[in-house]
């Protein structure tokens, strides 16, 4: 678990599948990151099992729930996955519209960025985002990550930029 000042950031789970059913159909996740056929509660389920879930017990990260203190209500996720076409994890996140622009994904970001290089001893940071998506573009320059151009994911066409931060 992660805390900051408003966040605090844990393990998503199979409770928090109305909540990752909402995200991932959310306007700015299927714009953005695109469509991963969740239609139900029970495929929210099976998507946080097949891919959250693995991702903590292999590598001790992955993407996790943001739930805001003052309520406790879970707003969006952010954290790291380890992709097989990459040496180092890429760090990534997405917030439910109403939780948008309020500072949340730069704090939750932040703190990723600090417990990788604290407790996980990570040396580089990846990060994918399409050249459309200005609000992320800006959101990984101020977390520190450059852009280190062009980047096509195997077997997909679509053009993304490729961020990258070498950390100390």
């Amino acid at each position: 678990m992660i805390q900051t000042s408003r966040l605090i950031l844990r393990e998503l789970t199979t409770d928090d599948a109305p909540f990752m059913l909402e995200l991932l159909n959310s306007p700015g996740w299927l714009t953005y990151i695109g469509d991963r056929n969740v239609h139900n509660v029970e495929d929210a389920k099976k998507y946080i099992t097949e891919r959250n879930i693995p991702s903590y017990q292999k590598y001790n990260f992955g993407f996790y729930a943001v739930v805001r203190l003052e309520d406790q209500a879970v707003i969006g996720t952010c954290g790291m996955a380890q992709r097989d076409f990459l040496d180092d994890p890429d760090i990534g996140f997405a917030f439910l519209p109403q939780y948008t622009g309020k500072g949340y994904a730069l704090e939750a970001a932040q703190a990723v960025m600090n417990y990788a290089q604290q407790e996980l001893g990570i040396k580089k940071i990846f990060a994918f985002t399409l050249p459309i998506n200005g609000p992320s573009i800006r959101l990984l320059e101020k977390i520190g990550l450059r852009n280190a151009g062009t980047f096509n994911i195997p077997d997909d066409p679509e053009d993304l930029l490729l961020f990258v931060k070498e950390i100390e």
